[in-house]
């Protein structure tokens, strides 16, 4: 396969990954309003930014509708849901024809919607309104729009090397929104452990794992007995949850050993190691033994394995020397 488009799947999926978490965010805090005073507003919405990187250009000054427009709407974020979506039709547009029809069509649909003058003008109403019911409206169909991508993706686009690349950037970006939403979290969540938690503290529970979509798949699992022990085990450990990071990660694992496969690389080596020797560490980790040690620490460490994941498929597949590639 060409570097330039494994490079544009990679970061296609990448983008729309990156769009519907941000959107996810937003959706779950909205809704979490009606059970907050105005002090935990502010540290709620901080926290919320913190989860999503502390996006250059963004602040919180106190009004969650206009936060809620800005990362959305605002363009000149390369952050914002619009600029991801903007990027990834882009990227696809650069491969149109690896992709099929019904990808471009669905992608294509959801850029042509929330490019909308009218669309961004009706959030900017709701803002001015304090109502909250148009921006989840539009939330929920963003992230709708995605998972129907995702959806077509999977069953109309041949599971080659090229659907494997989407599922490398899939992963790896959702590897990364865990990791920081987890980070975003411990200070209220995992920071106390012998703390007898308040009332408002399950809301915050909920929250997270509403956030990772996890509120219903965590409750099959351990029933609606919420403790932050068992939140981590499910959103960091568990093997067969979407969202959690080692499922990502085996995810990730396994994309990356059928591209090598596919294409015959010689020198992949050092990649299946790196990528293997995560997965490892999260199939043989305990919750407790984590809980122990600095919890943040170790996330900083998936991070940094993950940074050197993206560094070694972009060294061996996309930005390479002429004399690696005719070496093999």
């Amino acid at each position: 396969m060409l570097s330039r488009v494994a490079d544009s799947l990679y970061w296609m999926s990448r983008y729309l990954e990156r769009a519907e978490h941000a959107t996810r965010l937003l959706d779950v805090n909205l809704n979490l309003m009606l059970d907050e005073s105005p002090t935990s507003s502010d540290h709620r919405w901080l926290r919320m930014l913190a989860a999503l990187g502390n996006p250059k250009r963004l602040k919180w000054n106190g009004n969650p509708y206009e936060l809620a427009r800005n990362l959305t709407f605002d363009t000149s974020n390369k952050s914002s849901v619009v600029s991801c979506i903007i990027a990834a039709r882009e990227n696809a547009r650069q491969v149109r024809e690896q992709i099929s029809t019904e990808q471009w069509q669905k992608l294509n649909s959801l850029y042509i919607e929330v490019t909308r003058p009218e669309v961004k003008r009706a959030m900017q109403i709701e803002a001015n309104a304090e109502s909250g019911e148009g921006p989840t409206a539009f939330l929920q169909e963003m992230m709708e729009a995605v998972h129907q991508f995702q959806g077509v993706t999977d069953s109309t686009m041949s599971h080659g090397e090229g659907w494997q690349f989407i599922q490398v950037g899939r992963y790896l970006e959702r590897a990364s929104g865990m990791r920081l939403l987890l980070e975003a979290y411990h200070g209220d969540v995992w920071s106390h452990p012998d703390r007898v938690p308040e009332g408002n503290e399950y809301l915050d529970w909920m929250g997270l794992l509403r956030s990772a979509t996890a509120f219903e798949a965590y409750c099959k699992v351990y029933t609606a007995d919420l403790t932050p022990e068992r939140i981590l085990e499910f959103l960091l450990l568990d093997s067969e949850f979407p969202h959690s990071l080692r499922f990502s990660i085996d995810s990730l694992q396994c994309a990356l050993q059928a591209i090598q496969e596919k294409s015959g690389k010689t020198r992949a080596e050092e990649l299946n190691r790196i990528a293997g020797r995560l997965s490892a560490s999260l199939g043989f980790a305990s919750v407790d033994e984590i809980l122990m040690g600095d919890l943040v620490d170790y996330l900083h460490g998936i991070q940094r394995q993950c940074q050197a994941i993206h560094q070694t498929i972009y060294h061996l597949y996309v930005d390479y020397p002429i004399q690696a590639a005719l070496a093999g």
